[in-house]
């Protein structure tokens, strides 16, 4: 008896893409890394409803991987949606993998990628609608092009943008590196001895050494 092959099982998307409403909308995303790492961008090109341009971002960030500058493209995308009142948006990227792990197809492994990816979902999940999808590069074109023209216009230098954005956005997104940290433990509570600027969720880990005996 010949046997049928099962069909995979349906993994559950992080959004579940409600019908397309007519306001919204669509941001074409890219990141650009010449070198893995290495000189690092990213491009966003909005779209108003009609199909018109609304605004282009473009920004040289220094030396991450190209995966890392995709996801600061979709950062990008979602804080200037945030910060203008745009609720309904549509991101158009050619990164197969951003959108799958976006949807929830793929897990997020790369603890480069995972900061990233948080912030990234809690400000969609801000949005009353959100919808990511895959499309080819050559329909990515003018996003491209712009990421490549931050990274060609800066020559290792911070290069000049469309897009102003405060000082601690590399510093708030990059991925966190390990460091030790010194803290005084008084009355039940623990004092750093310098400010930790850390994003909410960051794991501690402590170690804890006796008193010195004066």
């Amino acid at each position: 008896m010949k046997r049928h092959a099962k069909a995979p099982a349906h993994r559950p998307r992080l959004f579940e893409e409600p019908a397309r409403p007519a306001d919204v909308h669509t941001a074409n995303i890219d990141g650009a890394a010449r070198g893995n790492p290495g000189p690092a961008s990213y491009a966003v090109v909005f779209r108003r409803p009609d199909g018109s341009i609304l605004k282009t971002l473009h920004k040289h960030i220094g030396r991450h991987t190209n995966n890392v500058a995709e996801y600061y493209a979709l950062i990008a995308a979602l804080d200037f949606a945030t910060a203008h009142g745009i609720s309904k948006l549509r991101v158009l990227s050619d990164s197969e993998l951003l959108v799958r792990q976006m949807q929830g197809l793929y897990k997020v492994k790369n603890a480069d990628l995972r900061p990233l990816f948080e912030h990234a979902q809690k400000l969609a999940r801000g949005l009353a609608y959100f919808a990511v999808e895959h499309v080819r590069r050559e329909l990515n074109r003018d996003a491209d092009r712009l990421a490549n023209q931050a990274l060609d216009n800066t020559a290792g230098r911070a290069a000049p943008s469309h897009h102003r954005e405060p000082e601690s956005f590399a510093t708030r997104h990059a991925p966190l590196a390990t460091r030790k940290i010194r803290a005084r433990y008084k009355d039940g509570t623990l004092h750093p001895a310098e400010p930790l600027d850390l994003p909410d969720g960051t794991d501690v880990e402590l170690t804890v050494h006796p008193p010195r005996k004066m």
